[in-house]
C-alpha cells in the first residue's frame, strides 16, 4: 500500500486533530517537569500547519513535509518547534519529488527524523526525551518491514513500541531540557515529547488503517 499526496495531507491534518484533542494532557505532563506549554505549542503549530496545507498546490510529498517542518519551526515555541521541525525537514529530503510514498519510504522518513532530532537536540535514548519513544518505534519499523510483515501489523507494532518508550520515560530521570533541573524528582513523570511522538504514530496507524479499509 502507498499514500498519495492528498492522503498524506489528510494524515497530517489528522495528526493536528489528535494533538488538539490531547492539548490539555500534554500541557499537564509538561507542567509537572517542564514549562507547561507543550500541548499549547504543539496545537498552535499544527493549527498553522493545517492552514498551510489548505494552500498547498503541489503533489510533491517532499515539499509538503518541508512546509510542515518550516511551519513548526516558525510557530512552535520552546524546544518542540526546532525538534519536530527538523524531523519533518530532514524527512522531506528523502521523499523529495515523490507523489506517492510506501512503507520503505516511511522507514527512510523515520530514520531521517530520528537522526535529525538527535543532531538538533544533542540527546540519546535514555535521556528522557521524545527519542525514547521514537528510536524503539523506528527499530521496530525497520525490522518489521525487512520481514515483510502486513502493513497494519507493522504500524501497530510501531505505535506500541513508542508507547512502551513513553512508559519507560516514567522510570528514569531527565538528562536534557528543563526537566533535567529536577534530577531524580523527574522520575515518576512521563516525558511530554515522548507522549506527543506516540500520539503522532498512533494517529498514523489509525488513519492508514481507515484508508486501507
Amino acid at each position: 500500500m502507498s499514500l498519495t499526496s492528498n492522503q498524506t495531507i489528510l494524515l497530517l491534518k489528522e495528526i493536528g486533530k489528535t494533538l488538539e484533542e490531547h492539548k490539555t494532557l500534554l500541557t499537564e505532563l509538561d507542567g509537572a517537569i517542564g514549562d507547561g506549554d507543550h500541548g499549547i505549542n504543539m496545537n498552535k503549530g499544527f493549527t498553522a500547519v493545517t492552514k498551510k496545507l489548505d494552500d498547498i498546490q503541489t503533489e510533491d510529498i517532499g515539499h509538503i513535509l518541508k512546509t510542515v517542518g518550516m511551519t513548526l519551526v516558525s510557530n512552535v515555541g520552546g524546544a518542540s518547534g526546532p525538534l519536530y521541525g527538523t524531523a519533518f525537514m530532514k524527512a522531506a529530503v528523502v521523499v523529495a519529488g515523490k507523489n506517492e510514498i510506501d512503507l520503505h519510504d516511511f522507514v527512510k522518513i523515520m530514520e531521517e527524523a530520528v537522526e535529525g532530532i538527535k543532531m538538533r537536540g544533542k540527546a540519546v535514548p535514555g535521556d528522557k526525551t521524545m527519542l525514547d519513544a521514537l528510536e524503539p518505534a523506528y527499530n521496530t519499523l525497520y525490522q518489521a518491514v525487512e520481514e515483510n510483515q502486513p502493513i497494519e501489523d507493522i504500524l501497530k507494532k510501531v505505535k506500541d513500541a513508542a508507547l512502551q518508550g513513553v512508559q519507560y520515560t516514567e522510570k528514569i530521570a531527565a538528562k536534557k531540557g528543563r526537566a533535567s533541573y529536577l534530577g531524580e524528582r523527574s522520575i515518576g513523570h512521563q516525558d511530554p515529547g515522548a507522549v506527543s511522538s506516540y500520539l503522532i504514530l498512533d494517529t498514523i496507524y489509525k488513519t492508514i488503517r481507515n484508508i486501507k479499509d
